[in-house]
């Protein structure tokens, strides 16, 4: 698998963190708040495989374009970044040696915790990315 690190997918984790588009959740949230395979139909059929891309931090080479396989290590769901999710991608890249992937993910994290002062976000709030 030659998983590369999305550059823009990581630029637009930074940019919504920085908005305060985040969700603080718990390390083992991620299998609640992560989006089911219809909503990733529906956001694709809505906005398109480039918007798609856009929320994974991974892309696998190996795999065709515009199939949700090439698109690896989400971070959010569609509207927020959720801290249970680059925990998860953290962890994950780490054990499948993706480094330049987990750097962006403990970068990601450190954002996400250094942000813990502003108010906390609530899965499902907020509006889509443009």
């Amino acid at each position: 698998m030659a998983v590369t690190l999305n550059q823009r997918a990581y630029a637009q984790a930074q940019r919504l963190v920085d908005n305060g588009r985040a969700v603080r959740d718990e390390r083992d949230a991620w299998s609640e708040h992560r989006p089911s395979s219809q909503q990733e139909n529906d956001f694709i059929a809505e906005h398109g495989w480039g918007e798609y891309e856009k929320w994974f931090l991974g892309i696998d080479d190996d795999q065709q374009a515009e199939t949700k396989q090439r698109y690896t290590f989400p971070y959010g769901d569609f509207r927020d970044v959720h801290r249970c999710a680059v925990l998860s991608a953290e962890s994950r890249a780490g054990q499948y040696e993706h480094l330049d992937v987990e750097l962006a993910c403990a970068h990601l994290h450190g954002m996400l915790d250094a942000s813990h002062g502003a108010p906390a976000r609530r899965p499902g709030r907020g509006r889509r990315p443009q």
